[in-house]
């Protein structure tokens, strides 16, 4: 029942709508919590790609927009995690992840509270927080709304991460 991301396959879950909701949003959680974010963005992809439906929407209460597709929810969370891995495996940018559940009664629906830390190289610290409201089709993410964001700490700039070279090259000498 767990593939090779400790991740439980959406396809397996048995039971009736709300008990598969239920299962899927625990085990969802619990596979963004295990990925590392410094080893790789692969395993949060697999996990968007388990339990994601195609027709997802996204929005968030800062914007009118709502993103429609997986395809174009997918292309935005290359973009916040390609580069969230470099400054991770390269930048010296630490990062930790939590998560708690809000207790709701509404079938097919969850609420979880995240809070993202992030600590540069120079010490800084960045702290995000926001919610997020699910409604499952089943054991797929029909609908996803992040709200409540907030953020302490000043946000981290390069300064922050070691990309900087101890030894600055002064000059490139080509070849004659």
């Amino acid at each position: 029942m767990i593939n090779e991301w400790s991740v439980v396959a959406a396809g397996r879950l048995d039971g009736d709508g709300y008990e598969s909701s239920q299962a899927a949003e625990l085990a969802l959680n619990a596979a963004i919590l295990r990925a590392e974010i410094a080893r790789g963005y692969e395993d949060f992809v697999a996990a968007f790609e388990t339990f994601y439906a195609d027709d997802v929407e996204v929005s968030r209460e800062d914007s009118q927009e709502t993103v429609h597709g997986k395809e174009t929810v997918r292309a935005l969370l290359y973009n916040f995690l390609v580069p969230l891995h470099i400054m991770a495996e390269i930048g010296g940018l630490l990062v930790s992840l939590q998560q708690s559940a809000i207790p709701g009664d509404v079938p097919q629906e969850a609420h979880s509270a995240w809070t993202l830390e992030l600590v540069g190289a120079s010490g800084a610290t960045c702290t995000v927080k926001w919610r997020v409201f699910r409604k499952w089709l089943g054991s797929r993410v029909a609908y996803e709304h992040h709200y409540d964001h907030q953020q302490s700490g000043e946000s981290l700039t390069s300064k922050d991460l070691k990309f900087h070279s101890s030894d600055p090259i002064t000059s490139i000498q080509r070849p004659s």
